[in-house]
């Protein structure tokens, strides 16, 4: 965690310290599994919502009509996932992890020499740090299952690649399509499977400064 919170302060003294930068917050909504663990999964829905902040790394004769720029975003994320092993004999086998994140995008407008369109890829680091979870499942599932799941530990800290597409719908608008790929295992003690955090998700960045003069 205190790595999580050093990256965030170091970003932030950056960007308060640059000119013409924009700040906000986003939120999406999301599909997400844990890769290699929980047979039958059916992974599960859930939000994020956060805050941005993003500065030009290019300069242009026209304010805000850069085409490159650096984005930290700090969020909160609902993840996990449902399973549906034996329902006849166990229920369902549902997992709740809400992370924080951050993540560090290197945000690229298609443009034409001076004119910066309106649609943009993006990609970049995340890491995040669980700060909830829970699980509901049979007793008896877990005792059953559990030579194949081997999750009665997790990893709190887990990093990854975050990359997507976007469209600005206006000045202080974007819409995007977002997927979270981890590196790292959510359970350590699984040696059959690399087990990783994974997510889909379709979201808004609505910015509070309209830096447009």
């Amino acid at each position: 965690m205190k790595k999580l919170i050093t990256l965030i302060a170091v970003f932030l003294l950056f960007t308060m310290n640059a000119q013409d930068f924009k700040y906000g917050i986003t939120g999406n909504f999301h599909k997400g599994s844990i890769v290699g663990v929980h047979d039958v999964s059916k992974g599960s829905y859930g939000g994020g919502l956060g805050f941005l902040a993003q500065i030009p790394l290019v300069e242009n004769d026209i304010f805000d009509s850069a085409w490159l720029y650096l984005q930290g975003q700090l969020e909160y994320s609902m993840q996990g996932e449902f399973a549906e092993a034996d329902t006849d004999t166990y229920g369902k086998q549902k997992y709740f992890h809400d992370y924080v994140a951050f993540q560090v995008y290197l945000k690229y407008f298609f443009h034409k020499g001076n004119m910066k369109r309106d649609v943009y890829v993006f990609a970049g680091p995340r890491i995040e740090y669980l700060v909830r979870q829970e699980k509901k499942v049979s007793p008896q599932y877990d005792i059953d299952y559990f030579k194949y799941n081997q999750d009665d530990v997790i990893n709190k800290f887990g990093y990854g690649a975050s990359f997507g597409i976007g469209m600005a719908v206006s000045h202080q608008m974007e819409v995007f399509m977002r997927y979270d790929w981890g590196f790292s295992k959510v359970y350590p003690n699984n040696k059959s499977h690399f087990t990783y955090n994974r997510l889909l998700g379709i979201g808004i960045n609505y910015y509070l400064n309209e830096n447009w003069w």
